[in-house]
């Protein structure tokens, strides 16, 4: 069968009847559009990464103790802002996608940085919407109790100033991660 020569490729003369495009075409645009799911894959990596929760540390790419600018330097502008006035005084919040809050009690620095979205996870997997049965295989030192109607694992002690890492379980699934100090 004889092509068309076009730059390095050379094109079969028979074009598809529908749209004039030839078999080689469409295979250069699937061919395109395959490497750009892969490029798209390998640039949102460091996104990926940056989601972890690192247990009494933080989540996010965000570290307790960071300062405002701190975070917006590390996570861009907040979607929303929210200020307040609480039993403790004065915070604010930061939200982003991902459903991510990082919170400032007193204004200053990284107090808590929460989640209810199922991107950030643990070293080992856990996160919103591990099973309860998941998260005990998966983390260490965990404790696991029911505390008036509320259930919850956690790791570290909930003692005035201390870091604890704290999910939340509804109907054997975790919902709700919160690494934060504990203020009272």
């Amino acid at each position: 069968m004889g092509g068309i020569a076009h730059g390095s490729i050379t094109r079969p003369a028979v074009l598809w009847a529908a749209g004039g495009v030839s078999r080689v075409d469409g295979m250069i645009r699937r061919l395109a559009a395959i490497t750009a799911v892969f490029a798209a894959t390998a640039l949102a990596a460091p996104l990926v990464a940056s989601a972890n929760i690192v247990v009494n540390s933080g989540m996010a790419g965000v570290r307790l103790q960071m300062t405002q600018q701190q975070v917006r330097d590390r996570l861009g502008p907040p979607l929303g802002v929210t200020n307040g006035t609480n039993d403790f005084g004065a915070f604010r919040e930061f939200r982003y996608r991902g459903e991510v809050t990082v919170s400032f009690q007193g204004l200053s620095r990284v107090t808590a940085i929460v989640t209810t979205g199922v991107g950030p996870r643990t070293a080992s997997g856990v996160g919103a919407g591990s099973t309860e049965s998941f998260l005990r295989a998966n983390l260490s030192g965990e404790t696991c109790k029911t505390e008036s109607g509320f259930r919850h694992c956690f790791i570290g002690a909930f003692l005035p100033g201390r870091r604890v890492t704290d999910f939340a379980i509804r109907s054997g699934r975790v919902f709700r991660v919160t690494v934060g100090f504990v203020i009272d």
